[in-house]
């Protein structure tokens, strides 16, 4: 399993090699029905759980595409990791998630 941590470094790990930046980014559109939902919600108030759940799964694969490319260099951690969010398009209607950090081998 791939560490990843938004520190510098990792408690009890020693870091062997720095084997460069990685990133994952993720663009997906919001599905058109939990839009609407999300509209009443934001008139009456409350939590829109579709909008939540698009974030969950955005993320989750951010992560694991940065994840596929440490790999891709030999390391078995990411260490400095940092995402943003970030609303695209017409009303907004994309969310683009990046994640970036440091590839590392560990000893």
């Amino acid at each position: 399993m791939m560490i990843i941590t938004t520190t510098p470094n990792i408690e009890g790990k020693e870091i062997a090699e720095y084997k460069g930046m990685v990133f994952g980014e993720i663009v997906q559109g919001v599905d058109f029905i939990k839009d609407i939902g999300a509209s009443f919600r934001n008139f009456f108030g409350g939590r829109s759980k579709g909008y939540e759940q698009e974030l969950i799964m955005g993320r989750a694969e951010a992560l694991a595409e940065m994840s596929e490319r440490a790999r891709d260099l030999g390391a078995d951690a990411i260490v400095g990791c940092k995402m943003d969010y970030e609303a695209l398009g017409e009303n907004g209607m994309m969310l683009m998630i990046t994640v970036s950090g440091t590839a590392v081998k560990l000893k």
